[in-house]
């Protein structure tokens, strides 16, 4: 499709006149065609720094992405030609809603990997990555003005999804520990007190994008039972889980709690996001109108990607992979944690994943982390500002920093680069 500024660089001056009265006048009768939904869609602001990232030169501490280096490439492209050459017909044919039965026995498997032991197949719907499933769960739950429940800080990817369906999210306060149960316990009380109907809680217990937080695992059964209490679904999100740096993962909370808790799970993180592959483990009670949404939308999950990711799973050491990958994560956020504690002034403070992708730096109050981003461009360095993390309009004095793929003298150097622009934001803001 041809943009407006090609279009009138192939005009004269009195037609691109014309073209844009016609466009503008086109823009305006189209405008009252737009859904009071659609108001509520925003371009993500990841999406906008990932944008600014790519340029040459700059450090990018901003995209979540994973390491693929350490994949075998060239053997994965033998795969997927092996794939297609054999079984082509089936791969890039229409395939089933729910996703190819394989494939989910595999996903038990890696589930089983965490601490899920009791996972059926039939109750797995494979998703195109695992922010369909959360589009998914927020269509067949909420209704304008339900009240979606997370933490604070959450996945500003949630958040979009979330809004788009005009749903009112509610943040929960996090300590070091993770979500708290008694700030939980509160709002719930306040809200239910106040008439609203509370849907969903949505968490990412397990190195919490963007803080890195880790939900302890005594909270992680008394949140389930609150909710319980309330008729609140737990919707999981465990991209992260098997990327402990210690090798040990938390138990999901799904692990004891099959009839609720949803769980979303992501071949984004543990073997790499072009697949487009998630999945979503759904109470049985739940799973048939889940599944319906799901196939509504994407009508099925790609074969082809399926066919590959099960390969992956079956001819690969995907395990020795992950072991790989975690220790160059722990390297990383090592560095990380060492060159902020070199470089950051005092006032500065942040916290110490034990696994996942992310470091959450907190300034002191006052400090507006958003204008300091534009700063750190000019300085060669990108990051993701905390505004981006929660419903709140109000500005954000944190920062979100990424390590994942990002090589340990790059972080350095960013952090570097980075850290006269937060000392003078403290400095003016004593």
């Amino acid at each position: 499709m041809t943009s407006q500024d090609e279009l009138n660089s192939t005009l004269l001056p009195a037609e691109t006149e014309v073209a844009l009265e016609r466009a503008a006048e086109s823009a305006h009768r189209h405008e009252l065609l737009f859904s009071e939904r659609a108001a509520n869609i925003k371009q993500s602001a990841v999406r906008d720094v990932f944008d600014i990232s790519i340029r040459p030169g700059l450090v990018s501490l901003a995209g979540g992405s994973p390491y693929l280096k350490s994949l075998p490439l060239q053997e994965l492209g033998v795969t997927a030609g092996k794939i297609i050459a054999e079984h082509g017909l089936e791969a890039l044919q229409y395939g089933g809603g729910q996703g190819m039965e394989q494939l989910r026995r595999q996903i038990c498997e890696v589930m089983a990997a965490e601490g899920i032991m009791d996972a059926d197949p039939a109750d797995i719907v494979i998703t195109t990555g695992s922010q369909s499933a959360q589009d998914v769960a927020a269509k067949v739950f909420c209704d304008p003005g339900d009240v979606i429940l997370c933490e604070d800080p959450t996945y500003v990817g949630a958040l979009n999804t979330f809004e788009a369906y005009q749903v009112d999210v509610q943040a929960i306060e996090m300590d070091e520990q993770g979500l708290v149960p008694e700030k939980l316990e509160q709002r719930i009380a306040e809200l239910l007190a106040e008439g609203r109907r509370i849907k969903l809680l949505y968490t990412i217990p397990s190195f919490n994008n963007p803080s890195g937080i880790t939900m302890v695992a005594d909270r992680r059964q008394r949140i389930v039972e609150i909710c319980r209490a309330h008729n609140i679904l737990v919707l999981e999100d465990n991209p992260y889980g098997l990327l402990r740096f210690d090798g040990h993962p938390l138990p999901p909370m799904r692990a004891d709690n099959p009839d609720d808790v949803i769980y979303l799970g992501s071949f984004s993180k543990i073997f790499a996001p072009g697949v487009r592959l998630g999945w979503a483990l759904v109470p049985r009670h739940l799973h048939r109108r889940f599944y319906l949404a799901c196939e509504a939308v994407v009508l099925c999950p790609s074969p082809l990607t399926q066919m590959l990711v099960s390969a992956y799973l079956s001819e690969y050491d995907w395990k020795g992979h992950l072991a790989n990958t975690r220790a160059q994560y722990s390297e990383r956020c090592s560095t990380m944690l060492g060159a902020l504690a070199e470089h950051l002034p005092e006032g500065a403070s942040w916290t110490t994943p034990d696994g996942g992708f992310f470091v959450w730096v907190t300034l002191p109050d006052g400090v507006d982390t958003y204008p300091l981003l534009y700063q750190a461009i000019d300085a060669g360095v990108v990051f993701i500002p905390g505004a981006a993390f929660t419903p709140s309009d109000e500005p954000s004095n944190k920062l979100r920093l990424a390590f994942s793929a990002v090589s340990p003298e790059d972080i350095e150097e960013g952090i570097r680069r980075l850290a006269p622009i937060l000392k003078t934001a403290i400095a003016e803001s004593a």
